[in-house]
């Protein structure tokens, strides 16, 4: 059986690697993910058995939370820190977007899934529109007795058309390379990149101890921002290595979407994918907004405040030079934010909305 896992791993990095090189040869934006991304998920859902390993999984966002790291010179970080008020309302507006996303969800499924309860359906739809953090939203929903597999799905979905469509779009408009910051060190030295690396693995080690989310992202992130702020340049992240990266990960993302994907609520699905449009379009008018009072290109702005992943829209901004450090600030401390604040918020609103309905005195 344990064979068998690792022949189904060993095949579906190599069909991942062929989409990658089919997707170089074409000039498709992201090729190392977007490739591996589409071709995992059509052949997974097709019914074909693929399969990602979390070690290699852990080990592509160690990588890109490594790479990200060293764009924090001390210059790009004094610019980040200027725009907390910028993050803020950005934070604020994340979760507004999920709300709002959430009773749309809400008002038009509930009538249509009579076997879901009042509240399992707003947990369902509360947690299925939140902006982030897709697993744990998922566990959280799951305790408050919501339909984990439409939460689950509509993450996945979600997920997927900001990955495409983003990076596609921008790549179409020619909106690319406008980063201005400097994209850190550039020259590989061996014996630095050794110490990097037991440093960041080190930091995401305590990170998975302590129970953190993102773990490999974000504890090699914060090592690695932590020596670039301080001055320390131990090395670059080869290009072989980032790319291997965004493979691993773009099949990380790519199994998800299995045959019985396509079965889970059609009506369910459709919705979601409209509803991650709208809010692309929402999210770049509020990012044009921003762009008014900060000075950053409206680009740069989308990213950080897109319904996507911080690892898939942090990626974006380095494959394509879209101002890195301030997508990655935006997309943290949102992740952040959704982590501490969904759960409460979601006890108020289902108070709120219980006490509207006379379900409780």
């Amino acid at each position: 059986m344990r064979l068998h896992y690792f022949i189904r791993v060993a095949l579906t990095l190599l069909l991942a690697l062929g989409a990658a090189a089919l997707c170089v040869a074409l000039h498709t934006p992201l090729p190392w993910m977007i490739g591996p991304l589409l071709s995992t998920a059509l052949v997974s859902m097709g019914g074909a058995p693929t399969e990602s390993w979390g070690p290699l999984r852990n080990a592509g966002q160690w990588t890109i939370g490594t790479a990200l790291g060293l764009y924090f010179t001390p210059q790009v970080t004094s610019l980040v820190a200027s725009l907390w008020w910028a993050i803020a309302l950005g934070i604020v507006w994340a979760l507004a977007l999920g709300v709002g996303f959430g009773r749309w969800l809400q008002w038009l499924h509930a009538p249509r899934m009579p076997g879901v309860g009042p509240q399992a359906m707003r947990a369902t739809t509360y947690f299925a529109g939140a902006i982030g953090a897709a697993s744990e939203m998922t566990l959280l929903s799951e305790r408050v007795g919501a339909r984990t597999d439409l939460v689950a799905a509509a993450h996945s979905l979600r997920l997927l058309v900001v990955v495409l469509a983003i990076p596609f779009g921008l790549q179409a408009s020619g909106l690319t390379g406008i980063d201005t910051a400097p994209a850190g060190p550039r020259i590989v030295h061996v014996t630095g990149l050794l110490w990097l690396a037991l440093a960041t693995g080190a930091g995401a080690l305590v990170m998975q101890w302590l129970g953190r989310a993102n773990p490999w992202f974000m504890g090699a992130l914060v090592v690695a921002m932590g020596f670039t702020m301080a001055g320390i340049t131990l090395s670059a992240i080869p290009g072989w290595l980032s790319s291997t990266a965004q493979l691993v990960i773009g099949v990380s993302l790519g199994v998800r979407f299995t045959a019985e994907f396509l079965h889970t609520a059609p009506r369910w699905l459709a919705s979601v994918a409209f509803g991650t449009v709208v809010m692309m379009a929402l999210c770049a008018g509020f990012a044009w907004v921003l762009s008014l009072g900060t000075g950053l290109h409206p680009v740069t702005l989308l990213l950080g405040t897109s319904p996507g992943g911080i690892t898939e829209m942090s990626i974006t901004a380095k494959v394509l030079q879209l101002g890195v450090p301030v997508v990655t600030a935006f997309q943290v401390c949102r992740l952040v934010a959704v982590l501490l604040l969904a759960n409460p918020l979601w006890h108020w609103l289902d108070a709120r909305d219980r006490r509207k309905s006379g379900s409780v005195p």
